[in-house]
């Protein structure tokens, strides 16, 4: 019987080959409690020195985000959704403690317990707080082990849980009180938070000014360069329709309509540079990684084909009308003024589907 395949290994499982191949070759100084140097990270994150690139951002923004995890101040990325902040601070945990798995998921219901430590509550009421009884959250797990903690949408959690960080950023130490004399757990070299936060949840659970300060800030902005845009939707397409059995990507024109109506909706600017209406769904690349593969297995698995122009058009009804209905309406706008004027088969492929879109 075959081994069952994951969907989704860990960043250290998926490339821990390039990941070993940089350790043995990595000659330059380390940061404590650092698996990799800041010259191998950077490699390993953007290419170079036998690694593959996996992001594409300005390398400035890489090399400001080491240096602040080798500091005492933790990391907070802010951006657009589907700017590949998660995978950012994935690609960082992996690549400098060789384990990304020490997450917290933010959200309305996350609770301190969570985030630091609870009990295992048998053994708790037969033997009394002890190390035995404490089952330890990702935050103690990383302070215990000096790796790094990863804190998705920290700004989705109610003030309260936001502010049980403080003492931990500030002191590097965790109070359990319940364990008595051995209440304080203090955090060993490598531990640090990187921390997500996505600009549109901006006010639902402002971070305290207090805690602002023990963060550096770094916005994560979507992909200025149309190629680089391209290569990477093709690229990320092109494996995750291989494990859903799909052997190639929808073809390219198709992928060069799919990037460039994504931003020009995105932007608000056509190819030509005239002002268009922009939508307030966020048009993402990662959210146009998600509609080039569904165009290719609706093709493959519907059609017996690689997907054509008119598959996007559906898909972008589906993701136009999520956040606002009015998008609909301007989405149609969108073909019948801009694409119906644009040469080319795919293209024209593109405004004949327009009757697809609902209403």
């Amino acid at each position: 019987m075959s081994k069952p395949t994951l969907q989704r290994p860990s960043a250290e499982t998926q490339h821990a080959d390039e990941l070993a191949r940089l350790r043995k070759a990595d000659k330059s100084p380390r940061p404590p409690g650092w698996q990799l140097s800041m010259h191998a990270v950077r490699a390993f994150i953007l290419g170079g020195d036998g690694a593959s690139a996996k992001l594409v951002l300005p390398v400035a923004l890489v090399e400001r985000a080491l240096i602040t995890l080798a500091s005492n101040r933790a990391l907070l990325l802010v951006g657009e959704p589907g700017t590949a902040k998660s995978l950012f601070g994935e690609l960082l945990a992996a690549a400098i403690s060789g384990d990304s798995t020490l997450t917290i998921q933010g959200g309305a219901a996350t609770t301190e317990d969570q985030i630091k430590y609870g009990w295992n509550y048998a053994l708790l009421l037969n033997e009394g707080p002890s190390e035995r009884a404490l089952v330890p959250a990702p935050l103690l797990s990383g302070m215990r082990a000096g790796k790094l903690v990863r804190f998705e949408e920290i700004t989705r959690c109610p003030a309260e849980v936001q502010d049980g960080l403080l003492s931990v950023l500030s002191e590097r130490v965790l109070m359990i009180p319940e364990l008595g004399e051995a209440a304080a757990v203090y955090a060993r070299a490598g531990f640090n938070l990187i921390a997500t936060a996505n600009i549109r949840d901006r006010g639902v659970n402002e971070m305290s000014a207090a805690l602002k300060r023990r963060f550096a800030f770094e916005t994560v902005f979507p992909i200025a360069d149309l190629d680089a845009e391209l290569a990477l939707v093709e690229r990320e397409a092109t494996r995750l329709l291989a494990e859903s059995g799909v052997p190639f990507a929808p073809p390219r024109e198709v992928l060069e309509v799919l990037v460039a109506s994504f931003r020009e909706l995105r932007q608000g600017v056509d190819a030509d540079g005239g002002g268009m209406e922009r939508l307030s769904t966020v048009l993402s690349t990662a959210e146009a990684v998600s509609v080039a593969c569904s165009i290719g297995l609706r093709g493959h698995y519907l059609r017996g084909d690689r997907g054509e122009p008119a598959d996007i058009v559906e898909a972008l009804a589906g993701t136009a009308v999520k956040d606002d209905p009015d998008d609909l309406k301007k989405l149609r706008r969108y073909l019948d003024q801009r694409v119906s004027k644009r040469k080319g088969a795919a293209w024209r492929g593109l405004y004949e589907a327009r009757h697809r879109l609902p209403g």
